[in-house]
């Protein structure tokens, strides 16, 4: 799954602005086109997740080859109601088992395994947006990210020249 596979990973709250949409719509579309990405993982907590999902869901319109997966933290077991609710707005879902006992790690271990399956990497990381009382979920992913190599492109303000 990884080659042809990218992630997205934000903070909770961000500044969703028409530029910023318009920029990763435009980002996610060269992905698909370019690099040939067809599978797209999300996770549900932030504001970013939620926008990049609006924008691939947008670009499926055009590209109905391209594939929502929502990777799931919590519930390794749902109901027929939940998944026909979740199927409406992804293509597939799933829980890694490995995150069964992960306890308070469950989201951390959650977007590794989102990394490990992942090529590309979009990422909201705005210090002006990561908390202050705890650590940055978001930049515990971007860490990861960068240590296992992956193709990082970073929002607000730099987009990689992996696709740009």
């Amino acid at each position: 799954m990884k080659n042809y596979t990218c992630c997205f990973f934000g903070h909770r709250t961000i500044r969703v602005t028409e530029e910023l949409k318009t920029k990763l719509t435009d980002t996610i579309e060269k992905l698909i086109t370019q690099e040939k990405v067809d599978t797209f993982l999300f996770g549900s907590k932030s504001e970013f997740d939620r926008l990049s999902l609006e924008c691939v869901t947008e670009l499926k319109e055009k590209y109905p080859h391209v594939k929502r997966i929502y990777v799931r933290a919590e519930f390794p077991f749902i109901n027929d109601d939940y998944l026909t609710y979740l199927l409406k707005s992804y293509d597939e879902t799933y829980y890694p088992e490995k995150l069964l006992g992960a306890g308070n790690a469950v989201y951390v271990e959650r977007n590794y395994e989102m990394i490990n399956n992942s090529e590309y990497c979009v990422i909201y990381y705005d210090e002006a947006y990561a908390p202050t009382t705890r650590k940055s979920g978001t930049k515990i992913a971007l860490d990861y990210a960068i240590k296992k190599r992956r193709k990082i492109i970073l929002y607000p303000e730099r987009v990689s020249a992996t696709v740009g």
